[in-house]
């Protein structure tokens, strides 16, 4: 097995100047996502998202982005699950998507808030039937006895729901980001990275390259 410490790339896909970027970051994050898209990165809408409990422990784990627009980033949870909770205590969380085949990582952090119902709604009802019940079937985060708990749980909600609509459960819906700041960072030889940085003011973006 080789040592971890001796496991490097040099990064040489690509670079990034001051000329490249939009002057709304939401201009280049829709560009990047785009190329990640085309590029047929892996999962190019899964990202990291870091929230903190009440004792100042950070947590993360990967969700998917499922909406962005001048309004936020948005993805979709059990309200009641652990980052639910301490989205609840401290509604401010950093998202961020490592797209490896690019070379490329965006950086997002500000505040959150719960999506509108209607639109929680709206997602709930476009998702695939199987998805819709195992939202309401799984109690995220929470300690379960087995896996058959939960099999047998949906099978019987499935017979429950058998032939007609389901609605979407009050405890799952939808948040949104707002960011305060948006970093873009591009791999680059010798760990010269570029990295820069948009820093909301007022209603303007202040952008600044920052040292790898």
């Amino acid at each position: 097995m080789n040592k971890l410490a001796d496991l490097r790339d040099d990064y040489t896909k690509g670079s990034l100047n001051r000329d490249d970027l939009s002057e709304n970051p939401f201009d280049q994050f829709h560009n990047w996502m785009q190329q990640a898209i085309e590029s047929k990165c892996l999962h190019p809408n899964a990202m990291s998202i870091a929230t903190v409990d009440k004792d100042g422990m950070p947590n993360v784990r990967v969700v998917l982005l499922k909406d962005v627009s001048s309004n936020g980033f948005v993805f979709f949870t059990n309200y009641h699950s652990q980052k639910g909770n301490e989205l609840t205590n401290n509604p401010k969380a950093c998202l961020n998507f490592f797209w490896g085949e690019l070379e490329r990582q965006v950086r997002i952090s500000g505040t959150i808030k719960k999506l509108p119902a209607h639109l929680s709604d709206e997602y709930f009802q476009s998702r695939p039937r199987a998805s819709q019940i195992g939202a309401i079937v799984s109690p995220q985060s929470q300690i379960i006895p087995d896996d058959e708990y939960l099999t047998l749980k949906y099978q019987e909600l499935e017979k429950t729901y058998q032939n007609q609509p389901i609605k979407r459960p009050q405890s799952w819906g939808g948040y949104v980001l707002n960011p305060q700041q948006i970093e873009f960072w591009q791999g680059r030889t010798s760990r010269l990275h570029d990295r820069f940085s948009y820093t909301k003011q007022a209603d303007s973006w202040i952008i600044n390259r920052l040292a790898p």
